[in-house]
């Protein structure tokens, strides 16, 4: 096996298909890298049998066909620190794959490449196509909700929720949750599916800043992402999600609209108080209390306590209530628009924000019961 390719091209392969974090395991072929020369092309991939990501790269100059697997990690680290220059990669007969950049050379040993899992060739049942800068701008603003909880899996993942014209992306934690959609082309019939949210960064960081397409296929317990020369091949969470239509509000007994830089420097500012390093770290809820023409952020705590007011327009009934400021302020960095609608029913019933330039963006906020 042997091939010369430039840097740069071998460089963006594998940043697509090396794992932003690969956890510890006791079988080290499922952190290598399968590097296969065959049909004039150079693939990579890497498997964990969790997630599965292959890339292609056409323009190389390959002298000998065959495949060999190394370590993902040792390997992405060398390519990275050599010179900007053509790289020679060869296997020679001891199983050695050898690394040769003008001066520099490099030795590392391989794995056995019958071991290694590729890519299924997965039959999709549904699919659908979108604009890569939608898909990861949804991700973007939905996967930072999910839940980290292991003992209610369903909610560690995304729901694609497909119907009609529209995909809904949905995430819950249950404590918040956070809803974006946008149209899509349809070339199949409508689908839910549920994917793994800490996958969900891999396909978000292969994503372009571009209206190219990005293709969705559903099987029955997998999805894959097929994005320009990258393929992303992910499992599928099984159970039901929560019916987020009839959770979200629909009527509401108080609604600002605030400046969203303003509500959120406030909230930032008097959530210094919120953590206690005096009292092993417990955590104090913000409290907003809502009148006509303003609000008002509080926090006390032993530390002490911040007072924060912000001009607002309000409709309907004036309102005090708790919050985690954490949650609050991840809605609102996820909006980009310069003024948000905030939609409360009590103070024990959810806060829902939206945009107040469009509803593709929702997101809801349970709070905190204050102390009387």
């Amino acid at each position: 096996m042997k091939f010369i390719c430039e840097k740069e091209k071998l460089l963006l392969g594998l940043n697509s298909v090396t794992r932003s974090s690969i956890g510890r395991t006791t079988t080290p072929i499922l952190e290598g890298i399968h590097l296969q020369l065959k049909n004039k092309k150079l693939t990579l991939t890497t498997n964990d049998l969790e997630v599965g990501m292959e890339y292609r790269i056409e323009d190389v100059d390959i002298r000998d066909e065959g495949e060999a697997v190394v370590d993902s990690r040792m390997f992405s680290e060398i390519i990275r620190k050599l010179p900007n220059k053509e790289i020679i990669v060869s296997l020679n007969e001891n199983n050695i794959l050898l690394i040769e950049c003008e001066g520099s050379k490099y030795k590392l040993s391989t794995m056995n490449a019958n071991e290694f899992t590729l890519l299924p060739n997965i039959s999709v049942d549904k699919s659908i196509s979108i604009p890569q800068k939608v898909l990861k701008d949804m991700i973007k603003r939905t996967a930072f909700a999910v839940s980290t909880d292991e003992n209610r899996p369903i909610f560690t993942g995304c729901l694609f929720d497909v119907t009609g014209s529209l995909l809904n992306i949905v995430a819950v934690d249950g404590f918040r949750l956070a809803q974006r959609v946008a149209p899509v082309f349809t070339e199949q019939k409508e689908f839910k599916a549920i994917v793994p949210g800490k996958y969900l960064s891999e396909v978000a960081k292969n994503l372009l800043d571009v209206d190219e397409l990005v293709k969705i296929g559903i099987s029955k317990n997998q999805a894959l992402f097929e994005i320009n020369d990258c393929k992303i091949v992910t499992r599928l969470l099984e159970g039901d999600f929560l019916d987020y239509g009839n959770v979200i509000p629909k009527e509401k007994e108080t609604r600002i609209k605030i400046d969203k830089s303003n509500l959120q420097d406030a909230i930032e500012r008097a959530a210094i108080f919120s953590i206690s390093s005096s009292e092993k770290e417990k955590k104090y809820p913000i409290k907003i209390y809502i009148n006509v023409d303003c609000i008002v952020v509080s926090c006390t705590s032993q530390a002490g306590d911040a007072k924060e007011e912000v001009a607002v327009e309000m409709e309907g009934k004036e309102l005090e209530i708790g919050f985690n400021p954490k949650y609050l302020l991840d809605a609102l960095k996820a909006i980009e628009d310069d003024e948000v609608y905030l939609d409360f029913g009590s103070n024990i019933s959810p806060c829902v924000i939206r945009s107040t330039a469009e509803d593709k963006y929702t997101y809801m906020v349970l709070p905190v019961r204050l102390k009387e």
